[in-house]
């Protein structure tokens, strides 16, 4: 008798990381049925899988109705910061209403010793999954190199780069690095059921080191200055960034500086079978 191919969803589905795992799982589960859950359908139009409404604010009997016949659910963290605690309970009970089988989350990385302000929200919720009962998967997820390499050519520009993570070491992946890990689990969940994965990328370079790799590529020295959170804040300020971001980002820096952004375990690596993207390489994909 057929084993009935497994029906994947994924929230969150027309985000940045949400495409970038719906296009691995054409090659880590291309017998899968995949669901895009997406608060506007119009917008996952070009995504190519099944679409269906779905949005972190709604009450969990709506989100269940969403959820009907899934057996494994991606649930990405939502990007409300201060909301996501709430907004995260609706999907993991939705969850339960619909029976599935297994729920894979988008954590933080050291979520549960992190200084960072953002840690609190994700271990509420790795609790919450606990309590539910649905076997489960947590990718604790280190820091984007994209976050970091968006200001790479304002940097070369102006001729420096700017932040406040001293000496702090970066163990950055790009987010395609990560989502060929949540791809890689969710095309076999039971192997990774109960696990906790601590992801971050193989190689952890200074915002010094980063610097001079940019001047490298650019031909120009580039070097890093280091500023008081306060003076950055002013800086991405004066820069156009929205307030929070404009406050958040060098509180982030801040916690670069304390570790919170370095991983030395290689889990990442091990999860996809192969290095994760060098810095070399995502410098010169910000640059070119």
């Amino acid at each position: 008798m057929t084993t009935p191919a497994p029906t994947i969803a994924i929230t969150g589905a027309t985000g940045q990381l949400g495409r970038l795992v719906l296009q691995s799982l054409k090659t880590r589960a291309p017998g899968a049925n995949v669901i895009a859950l997406a608060r506007t359908p119009a917008k996952a139009a070009d995504l190519g899988v099944s679409v269906r409404q779905a949005d972190y604010t709604q009450a969990p009997a709506a989100l269940a109705a969403a959820l009907a016949g899934v057996d494994t659910l991606l649930l990405i963290s939502g990007n409300e910061i201060g909301q996501r605690e709430a907004q995260h309970r609706h999907v993991i009970e939705a969850a339960q209403l619909a029976g599935v089988q297994h729920l894979v989350y988008t954590s933080l990385l050291h979520a549960d010793r992190s200084p960072l302000s953002l840690a609190p929200e994700h271990l509420a919720t790795e609790a919450m999954i606990r309590a539910s009962g649905i076997p489960a998967t947590v990718l604790r997820n280190g820091w984007y190199a994209e976050n970091y390499s968006a200001g790479f050519p304002a940097a070369v520009a102006h001729g420096a780069l700017l932040g406040s993570a001293g000496e702090g070491r970066l163990a950055l992946a790009t987010r395609a690095d990560y989502a060929e890990a949540a791809a890689t689990v969710l095309a076999d969940p039971a192997a990774h059921a109960g696990q906790v994965y601590e992801l971050a990328g193989d190689t952890a370079p200074t915002l010094a080191e980063l610097a001079a790799e940019i001047g490298r590529q650019a031909g120009k020295p580039v070097p890093y200055k280091n500023l008081p959170a306060e003076e950055y804040t002013a800086v991405l300020r004066g820069a156009g960034l929205p307030e929070l971001w404009a406050v958040a980002l060098p509180q982030f820096d801040l916690g670069a500086a304390q570790g919170a952004l370095f991983d030395d375990g290689h889990q990442l690596s091990a999860l996809i079978g192969r290095p994760t993207t060098a810095p070399a390489a995502y410098v010169a994909a910000a640059l070119k």
